[in-house]
């Protein structure tokens, strides 16, 4: 069982459209659909069309910015 969250569009007949992952094999496949009641807005399908998990780095200080993470640093000789 694999969970996929996409934009689907529906069409004047009821008909539904959605893009899949390639992994997902052609045929015939049981679906559970869950939608919202209201379309989504122009701004909102801009946003949810953005890669997810994007994080920025951002710097906390909690490791020097000499250090790095080289087996030779992680490791003792012995």
């Amino acid at each position: 069982m694999k969970t996929i969250e996409t934009i689907a569009t529906v069409t004047k007949d009821g008909k539904i459209t959605a893009q899949l992952p390639l992994d997902i094999p052609e045929g015939e496949h049981l679906v559970v659909i869950v939608i919202d009641e209201k379309p989504l807005t122009e701004e909102e399908h801009k946003k949810e069309n953005k890669a997810p998990f994007k994080f920025p780095a951002y710097p906390v200080g909690l490791v020097s910015e000499s250090l790095t993470f080289r087996r030779e640093d992680l490791y003792a000789n012995d």
